[in-house]
């Protein structure tokens, strides 16, 4: 893994022009069920900020392609735990990790929105929620808002210590190097908070208004569709 890692840190080095397609497809990978468990995206993605605070790579394309990745990653997983539904814990090759499935699922009922939110923050559930939230059929608008939220959020908070370390922490003195790397931390964590509040904030708009727009239907026709104005 260690080679893999040194790899890949020498081609982004060798061939900067890649950086940002790069990047897109560590975060893709790494959101990818099965895949992800095979992809060190934390120390990738060290070695992406480091590169960018070094001024070797643009920290544009970087940054975008993690994004885009990461917000592609959990919409495929989302999409193919929709098309598979509830029974792909029993199929091959997912029966082979039906147990981590099942805790993950746990987690999913029990805090719905969030669990997508701050899964992509906790590895041994970042890959497999999004999978879950299509296999429990969660609201496709919900989703993409947490998706589209933590992965924002998580590109930069992952991007931020490999930033910190390649703008020179040779340089600093060793209570200047701990300064840096508590704020950086501090605003890492604050990133993730800020993100998860205002995205649940939305999500909750989202939902009344959308519970709203049910109950008028009924109380319209009774829930019948072909009987409301504007309905054919």
């Amino acid at each position: 893994m260690e080679q893999f890692v040194e790899r890949v840190g020498d081609f982004i080095h060798n061939h900067q022009a890649y950086a940002g397609l790069v990047a897109t497809l560590i975060a893709f990978g790494e959101s990818l069920i099965l895949i992800g468990f095979a992809i060190p995206a934390t120390a990738l993605m060290l070695i992406l900020g480091g590169l960018v605070g070094a001024g070797t790579v643009e920290a544009g394309p970087v940054v975008a392609g993690a994004i885009i990745g990461a917000i592609l990653g959990d919409a495929v997983s989302y999409g193919m735990g929709r098309w598979i539904g509830p029974g792909a814990a029993d199929r091959w090759p997912l029966n082979r990790y039906r147990s981590g499935l099942v805790r993950t699922r746990f987690f999913f009922e029990k805090y719905g929105f969030a669990s997508v939110f701050f899964g992509r923050f906790f590895g041994p559930v970042r890959s497999t929620i999004p999978l879950i939230a299509g296999m429990m059929a969660m609201d496709h608008r919900r989703f993409q808002l947490a998706n589209m939220s933590s992965a924002v959020v998580w590109s930069v908070a992952m991007l931020l210590p490999g930033w910190l370390a390649g703008r020179g922490a040779s340089e600093l003195d060793a209570a200047s190097y701990l300064e840096r790397g508590a704020a950086v931390l501090a605003i890492s964590l604050l990133l993730v908070f800020a993100g998860g509040v205002i995205a649940k904030k939305v999500s909750s708009i989202v939902s009344r208004r959308h519970g709203q727009a049910i109950s008028k239907h009924h109380e319209c026709c009774g829930g019948r569709s072909e009987t409301c104005p504007g309905h054919s």
